[in-house]
């Protein structure tokens, strides 16, 4: 990284709520906010927005007549960029960037207009503008009114994280000295669940914890998928509001043998760490919040990946998917303000079913990890000055 970029708010919705206060009540309990669905006449686990929080969606739905044919997660991405402007106390019509990915997109309109031209052999007029990719920051950008520019973006699972590295592409560049950047996911359609299923991933058991994200001693694969958004803003430099900084960024792709492979030691994992790393001492790394998706490969992969990085003296490691499911494309910016409300409150949270670990004293430096389809990983390096 060229300089130091500071992070002065963050914001979010999935099944854990909706504010910071109430997001972080809810890390400290042991258990998860799953729920159940009826997808194609069987009962499968999902980490969905509570009924207050979807009629909080609703209510923005209604707000503005342009608003009533878009997407969730489109006003998933306007609901937490609202948020995220207000906390960082950017002005309206400001000249900020935005950056929203998303790995499915309007999932919910684009199966309904498919379904519908399958039927009838014609296609809504609003089909096409309500389901491009683009639909997302555009739409966010139009709400929040700013003359910065616009950019949405497609990396599977890893994108939010690919939009955060956007936002500090874009400002070390000189072209821009804030940015909005962030990731939301609202796929849970049966088909989507479907196609999880296809790959012998999703979840099966109905014991205590469904999703069973860094329980290495798993003899099935167990992801839930949940829907959410999340968002932060970026600032040139250390402010004098910034939360925490980003000290360093990785990324790297793997060499794949299978449409959905990630090799056994995760190679890409071990290089973007490295990379966001740079010079910093793997000893003073506090914590790693894992993607570690709940499938038996990809969980263990990604822990292999880490004891090549830090050998013997390994952070504390977590997750939040057995809490709230994979968000596919937000899931990375969720990490990552788990790691921020662990750097705010200087305690660490654990997974009730993995092995026990050493809290460490201090929280300083925290390593946030994503990846995809594709074997595209993302690391990014925290840190706050205690």
């Amino acid at each position: 990284m060229n300089q130091p970029i500071s992070i002065t708010s963050f914001a979010s919705i999935s099944a854990l709520g909706n504010n910071s206060e109430e997001i972080w009540s809810n890390y400290l309990l042991n258990n998860h906010f799953l729920s159940e669905k009826e997808v194609n006449g069987k009962s499968v686990f999902v980490g969905q927005l509570s009924a207050e929080n979807q009629q909080i969606i609703n209510e923005l739905r209604k707000l503005d007549l342009k608003y009533r044919n878009l997407d969730d997660s489109v006003l998933f991405a306007i609901y937490v960029s609202r948020e995220a402007v207000k906390n960082a106390k950017w002005k309206s019509e400001g000249n900020f960037g935005v950056n929203f990915g998303s790995s499915r997109g309007a999932t919910t309109l684009f199966e309904k207009y498919h379904k519908e031209f399958l039927e009838t052999q014609r296609s809504s007029t609003l089909s096409s503008p309500t389901t491009t990719l683009g639909n997302i920051s555009s739409w966010v950008a139009h709400d929040l009114q700013t003359s910065g520019p616009e950019v949405s973006h497609s990396i599977t699972c890893s994108t939010a994280l690919h939009s955060l590295l956007n936002g500090v592409a874009w400002i070390n560049s000189g072209m821009s000295e804030k940015f909005l950047v962030g990731g939301s996911e609202a796929a849970l359609t049966n088909f989507t669940i479907a196609q999880m299923q296809a790959l012998k991933v999703y979840a099966k058991n109905k014991d205590e914890f469904p999703c069973k994200s860094f329980d290495l001693e798993k003899k099935q694969n167990t992801m839930v998928l949940g829907e959410g958004a999340a968002a932060i803003c970026l600032e040139k430099g250390v402010v004098e509001n910034a939360i925490a900084t980003i000290s360093g960024i990785g990324f790297a792709t793997e060499v794949l043998k299978h449409n959905t492979s990630i090799s056994t030691e995760a190679i890409c994992f071990q290089k973007s760490m490295k990379k966001a790393l740079g010079e910093t001492n793997p000893d003073e790394i506090d914590a790693i919040i894992m993607h570690v998706p709940g499938t038996i490969k990809g969980d263990q992969s990604e822990i292999n990946a880490i004891k090549k990085v830090f050998v013997s003296n390994q952070p504390f490691l977590t997750t939040n998917k057995w809490k709230i499911g994979h968000t596919f494309g937000a899931s990375g910016m969720l990490n990552l303000e788990l790691g921020l409300l662990m750097l705010q409150h200087q305690q660490v949270i654990e997974v009730p079913f993995a092995e026990k670990q050493t809290h460490p004293k201090k929280i300083k430096n925290i390593l946030i990890n994503a990846v995809g389809f594709g074997g595209n990983a993302v690391s990014v390096l925290l840190t706050k000055n205690l």
